[in-house]
């Protein structure tokens, strides 16, 4: 018997629930933590990230607009997925990060855990993060918090999974909606997890990922005027105060990085849910 012919996979784009292929037609290989050849992934252009944009803004208004536990629930039913393809996640973890399998395994199990913490809070936020305030007259004043609206997120390079579920996670549970840039180098998990994406609850558009150069994909992300906020957790560090001023060009709410590089493996953070949102305060007469 003849040795088989390898079939390379090229894998695409995740825009607007859909999986096309870059509008360039460019690719790029991957490889694993050894130098091995793994798959093609697409090389998205500023095109595609237009277009994941829109996807995004027109995903907004009726994933912001569902009740927040309709959100809790459906992003839980995504946690049920990512447990179903555990193996296979882990397998990609181990592959791209070069961790042994029982550390890959545990990386996926704090991922789908962190997943299920972010679901958990989408019904919790109004009574944390919001407030009645105490006023002097006859009106009822109350604080309410509200999705910011289209999320850039530039993914942590190194934690291809569990750094991604760390800033993603957190713009779903708020109702607002993401343009992800995935780790160019370990892109897999962050594919698989399209997948899963794609076969939930979750409505087309409301995650858009996108594969290929961060550095030349992140200026364009932050000077998008229709992105309401943006996550530089994967901003390559000599170009984050470039992207900063870029963002700042459209009044760009910014997500900074502290010093040193973030420790995923901390534990999830209600600071990004606060990051996310916006107060609104609504004053009403009595007795009205």
């Amino acid at each position: 018997m003849s040795d088989r012919v390898t079939v390379s996979k090229t894998y695409k784009l995740f825009v607007g629930g859909a999986f096309p292929r870059s509008e360039s037609g460019r690719t790029y290989p991957v490889s694993d933590s050894r130098g091995r050849f793994l798959a093609n992934a697409a090389q998205a252009s500023r095109k595609d990230l237009r277009e994941a944009v829109v996807a995004a803004r027109g995903a907004f208004g009726k994933w912001s607009g569902a009740t927040a536990y309709n959100r809790g629930q459906v992003l839980y039913r995504v946690a049920e997925l990512l447990e179903g393809r555990r193996e296979q996640f882990a397998a990609e973890v181990a592959a791209g990060e070069g961790a042994p399998s029982r550390r890959a395994q545990s990386i996926v199990d704090a991922a789908i855990d962190r997943w299920v913490w972010y679901a958990g809070w989408t019904d919790k936020l109004a009574t944390v993060l919001g407030a009645a305030n105490p006023v002097a007259g006859p009106y009822f004043s109350f604080s309410v918090p509200e999705p910011t609206g289209v999320v850039g997120v530039l993914a942590p390079p190194d934690s291809s999974l569990l750094g991604l579920v760390s800033v993603l996670a957190p713009v779903l549970a708020v109702g607002a909606t993401a343009v992800v840039v995935a780790s160019e180098d370990r892109p897999l998990p962050a594919i698989t997890l399209a997948e899963v994406l794609a076969t939930s609850d979750v409505p087309g558009g409301v995650v858009n990922l996108l594969t290929g150069h961060t550095a030349e994909l992140a200026p364009w992300l932050a000077a998008h005027a229709d992105v309401n906020a943006l996550d530089l957790a994967g901003a390559p560090v000599e170009q984050r105060a470039e992207l900063e001023r870029a963002a700042a060009g459209t009044v760009t709410r910014v997500l900074r990085v502290g010093r040193g590089e973030p420790d995923w493996t901390t534990g999830p953070d209600i600071g990004r849910l606060r990051a996310l949102v916006e107060t609104k305060t609504v004053w009403h007469p009595m007795g009205v």
